[in-house]
């Protein structure tokens, strides 16, 4: 199975252009408004590399501006962050207050479940850049912690930033060399690669506790969770272990955060299991073997459990995902390029948060 997509509008008639580009970027990334100067003639191009849960993004497009209203995030929010690598030009965002400019050679993280607005340019021709689209749920430390940085400037020139360049542009330049097998492997060092740069400039703010190793060591602890999660032997002493520290102590890390060890893995494979019942691509996969492929060793423990966690059996789950995959399969209407209303299961905390709409200066990016 190809794991990497490719879409140049310069391939399509004049008037198309613009449209089809709108349409591709509501279904292969994000839900948008878009807006652009250059709409009589877009000239833009993406090539996507599709490792599952991780999608990156090679993008060139004219300068444009972008808006991720409180509807859309209501319709359709994967609960994602996406870090924009800028290669060429600039970009300007808006979000949780925040109002940031970024150049070439910086990265820019957001999160898809809050409002932006967001402005790129600098350049005559076009803007460039790499970007990173992944789950919130993949890093190791809570979303209270990362959400601080978004909207944000991140150095990419120097120290982990480097890396996580580095990382994305080789990543980008080679993906015409990728096998389907890899996509998991390469998914999750891009994921740790980012929790680290992430947790470099937690460690580095003047708003953390003075018990920040602690929480480097649970990141740590679930990142390694996040990795063990298919081994049914994992266990909070196989944790403990792997950590060098007691079980005890391993309990009490967790206590502090209202949950027990056990319960940090069942919610964690849990996840997992949802996320390949709605993957349009694993539907021929039988739900016993999803179960087995995450650590469950019973096929009725596991839909006891999941109808617990999600208020409905894992087979009626699929079926609702499959209604959703449907009405994406449907032609698109070209006359409303907005996203439809989907079907949705209700989860706990879902984010429903306005936030005030600012306007660019002009003769900013």
């Amino acid at each position: 199975m190809a794991i990497v997509r490719e879409f140049r509008t310069e391939e399509l008639p004049v008037a198309e252009r613009f449209g089809s580009w709108l349409d591709m970027a509501n279904s292969a990334l994000i839900p948008n408004k878009l807006r652009s100067e250059h709409e009589d003639d877009f000239r833009a191009g993406l090539r996507l590399l599709d490792l599952g849960e991780v999608q990156v993004s090679v993008l060139r497009y004219p300068p444009l501006e972008t808006h991720r209203t409180p509807r859309l995030i209501r319709q359709s929010d994967p609960e994602s962050y996406q870090l924009y690598l800028n290669l060429r030009g600039g970009h300007r965002i808006v979000q949780d207050g925040r109002d940031t400019a970024i150049g070439p050679g910086e990265l820019l993280l957001y999160s898809t479940s809050r409002p932006w607005k967001g402005w790129a340019g600098g350049d005559p021709d076009a803007v460039e850049g790499v970007m990173m689209q992944f789950s919130r749920a993949m890093l190791p430390m809570p979303a209270p912690q990362v959400d601080p940085l978004t909207a944000q400037r991140l150095s990419a020139s120097d120290g982990i930033g480097a890396l996580v360049s580095g990382y994305l542009t080789q990543l980008a330049a080679g993906a015409a060399g990728y096998q389907a097998a890899d996509a998991a492997r390469l998914a999750v060092i891009g994921v740790d690669l980012v929790a680290a740069l992430l947790a470099h400039h937690l460690d580095g703010g003047t708003q953390l506790p003075p018990d920040s190793h602690l929480r480097v060591l649970k990141a740590r602890i679930c990142a390694f969770i996040e990795r063990q999660l298919g081994d049914p032997g994992l266990s909070p002493a196989v944790v403990a272990a792997a950590h060098q520290i007691s079980l005890r102590y391993l309990q009490r890390l967790f206590h502090d955060q209202g949950m027990t060890v056990s319960n940090r893995i069942r919610e964690r494979r849990l996840e997992r299991c949802r996320r390949d019942l709605a993957n349009p691509q694993l539907g021929s996969r039988p739900i016993h073997a999803i179960a087995t492929r995450w650590g469950f060793t019973s096929a009725a423990h596991f839909s006891r459990a999941f109808r617990a966690a999600y208020g409905m059996p894992p087979g009626d789950y699929r079926q609702l995902m499959q209604q959703d995959w449907d009405l994406q399969a449907r032609p698109v209407n070209t006359s409303a390029r907005t996203v439809n209303d989907l079907p949705t299961v209700p989860r706990k905390n879902q984010c429903r948060t306005d936030h005030q709409v600012f306007q660019p200066e002009r003769g900013h990016a």
